[in-house]
């Protein structure tokens, strides 16, 4: 009998992390948006989501010569969105990363800036929320718009030169309806210096002397005067959810970037002196039984948008100051092929016409949604005019021919 007791107890040893196994509690999973986990206190929940496009294309010498200039062969976009609430379901969250070349700002940061989005949000009630950290500003609507919900390969020309993109700061929402008109307000205070800027109120290529401290303040309105559209359909392009009524949103929007240290504000290359910008925005968006249209107008204003190198009088850096007009219609068909058509127009500003030439966009657009916007496939063809209105540049007319592939969840 003494020799089976030590049996007995290493028996009953190795038995306990199989019962601690058996009753220790796992976190849930959901599956719907991307793949969600809740703890089993229900005090955290993360959702997990990612995308990818890869794209092919060309640009051509000319219209007549179709030789190649650009060979185009890229991710374009791969990135990995967190989000979800912490101990209390109104405390909520967003992260996200991107990881492709033409996705994190090299070329103008000088360094992987992949933190795309990284917010804190406390929503108050199901009408207003408040948030802190960094995000897209309230700015035009193709910006506002995911990249991920758009018909054609990539946004217009007018959101690549005036959009203002995204910052760190404080941001309010705001969203309502009075007797069935609806209407979103949001406004935003950050610090105008755009995505991880590290060196705040300094700049290696901003003189010393000069002011280069500042917020940006910016401020957005929307107006929906036939309702809600169906799924949030105003902040995504097509008329997937094909609306059974008219519905119309009208938008408008400033933003004043104060002693701003690159040429877009939150975006471009490093001024020589810091500048005052100025971004002003309207736009509207209409769906109705697979129809869609939407149009743009952006002006950027900045009072002597020209900087000097003060140690070499021969190289300059400029804020972009002009206006830009984008239109876009489509219609989707009940086998889920969609057409679309676009035209853009950037017009630079007298100031900087010898610097910056006119830019002109006319563009014929397909896609097939396999599984809405997550899953699909994305063609483009388009002209395009550069035309100089200043200077002795030449004028260059060209075509651009796009496909990509979207997967995500």
């Amino acid at each position: 009998m003494r020799r089976l007791l030590p049996v007995a107890a290493l028996l009953m040893l190795l038995s306990i992390p199989a019962f601690a196994q058996i009753n220790t509690q796992i976190p849930y999973f959901t599956y719907g948006k991307g793949l969600g986990i809740m703890s089993p206190d229900s005090l955290f929940l993360m959702n997990i989501r990612f995308r990818m496009q890869n794209r092919v294309g060309i640009e051509t010498m000319s219209p007549t010569d179709w030789e190649p200039e650009v060979i185009e062969g890229r991710v374009r976009r791969l990135r990995l969105r967190l989000d979800g609430y912490v101990y209390n379901p109104k405390l909520t969250y967003v992260l996200q990363l991107s990881f492709s070349r033409g996705d994190i700002d090299y070329e103008d940061s000088g360094f992987p800036n992949i933190i795309r989005d990284a917010m804190v949000i406390y929503n108050f009630n199901k009408h207003f929320a408040l948030g802190i950290g960094q995000t897209k500003l309230p700015g035009n609507r193709q910006r506002v718009n995911s990249s991920g919900d758009l018909q054609l390969p990539d946004r217009s020309i007018v959101n690549s030169e005036f959009n203002i993109d995204r910052d760190f700061g404080v941001q309010l929402y705001y969203r309502n309806n009075i007797k069935g008109f609806g209407y979103v307000i949001r406004g935003a205070v950050s610090s105008g210096d755009g995505r991880n800027f590290n060196n705040a109120g300094t700049s290696s290529t901003v003189k010393t002397d000069v002011a280069v401290n500042g917020l940006c303040y910016t401020g957005r309105i929307e107006l929906l005067p036939f309702g809600e559209f169906t799924n949030n359909g105003d902040y995504f392009e097509g008329d997937l959810a094909r609306e059974p009524r008219p519905k119309l949103s009208i938008g408008g929007g400033f933003s004043n970037n104060e002693n701003a240290k690159r040429s877009g504000g939150q975006l471009g290359k490093y001024l020589y002196e810091s500048r005052d910008i100025e971004t002003t925005m309207f736009d509207l968006l209409y769906k109705h039984n697979g129809w869609a249209f939407a149009g743009e107008f952006l002006r950027r204003y900045a009072k002597d948008p020209i900087t000097i190198n003060p140690d070499d009088v021969t190289k300059e850096q400029h804020v972009f100051a002009g206006n830009g007009q984008n239109y876009q219609g489509s219609y989707l068909f009940r086998s889920n092929y969609e057409i679309i058509g676009r035209y853009s127009v950037v017009n630079p500003d007298n100031d900087i016409q010898e610097l910056e030439p006119k830019l002109e966009q006319y563009t014929l657009g397909a896609t097939k949604y396999l599984r809405g916007h997550r899953v699909k496939l994305q063609t483009e063809f388009t002209y395009a005019k550069d035309t100089w209105l200043e200077g002795t540049e030449d004028d260059h007319e060209y075509f651009i021919m796009r496909f990509q592939v979207e997967v995500g969840i």
